[in-house]
């Protein structure tokens, strides 16, 4: 059955030139033209992957991601015409997987797609033993699924992936490049911001959890899971 990709942009000759090529791509392709349409069509459609664009009438593409991410771990592209730094960093906050800015070239689009749906296959078809467990905290990559104080907490899958990854090799530095390549993928396009994003966004997530480990930034190194 082919990949079911859903773009949502409120440019209809955009979308129709994605999914023309999308689909000669060999994907299933549905489009939207505004936040609320595209909620609605992700609820019904289920898409495997969705590109979404920015700046829409209705519901911009930042309350999108965050409506889509309440409810599904389902990797997001935004596709927009901001490149900023600022952009890029809120996306991700949000829980965006990557970042393509507008204009692109059509191939970008596939290797960048083809990418980030290798990393969430290979994610998915981990086997049963793959969690940790630490003072008051518990991983299941098997499960996707992340207890704090034996309490299942929200969290999108490349941070989860990032704190397995760390957690699984505790006292053991590593750099944003060598994150990057473990966690994201060797044909990750984006840079290093992304994973400076995730760890912040995994410290509010674990503040006060437990004084006996604790996600440490090495400065000018990188991070690493430190066990007290």
């Amino acid at each position: 059955m082919n990949q079911k990709i859903l773009v949502i942009d409120d440019d209809p000759n955009i979308c129709e030139a994605i999914k023309l090529y999308l689909e000669n791509d060999g994907y299933e392709v549905k489009t939207a033209n505004d936040g609320d349409a595209g909620i609605k069509t992700f609820k019904i459609y289920d898409p495997d992957i969705v590109l979404l664009d920015i700046m829409m009438p209705k519901k911009d593409g930042w309350q999108t991601c965050r409506e889509i991410r309440e409810i599904s771990g389902k990797p997001i592209i935004m596709v927009t015409a901001k490149g900023e730094v600022f952009d890029k960093v809120l996306g991700l906050e949000l829980g965006a997987d990557d970042f393509l800015v507008k204009p692109f070239d059509m191939k970008e689009l596939s290797v960048r797609i083809k990418a980030v749906l290798r990393r969430c296959q290979t994610a998915e078809s981990k086997g049963d033993d793959e969690s940790v467990k630490f003072d008051n905290l518990e991983i299941s990559l098997q499960k996707y699924e992340l207890k704090l104080n034996g309490k299942t907490v929200d969290v999108p899958p490349k941070e989860l992936e990032l704190l397995y990854f760390l957690a699984s090799n505790c006292n053991r530095v590593f750099t944003r490049d060598q994150l990057l390549d473990k966690v994201w993928g060797f044909d990750y396009l984006g840079d290093s911001r992304t994973v400076d994003v995730h760890v912040k966004r995994l410290r509010e997530k674990l503040e006060g959890v437990s004084d006996k480990w604790t996600l440490k930034t090495v400065w000018g190194v990188g991070y690493k899971f430190e066990v007290l």
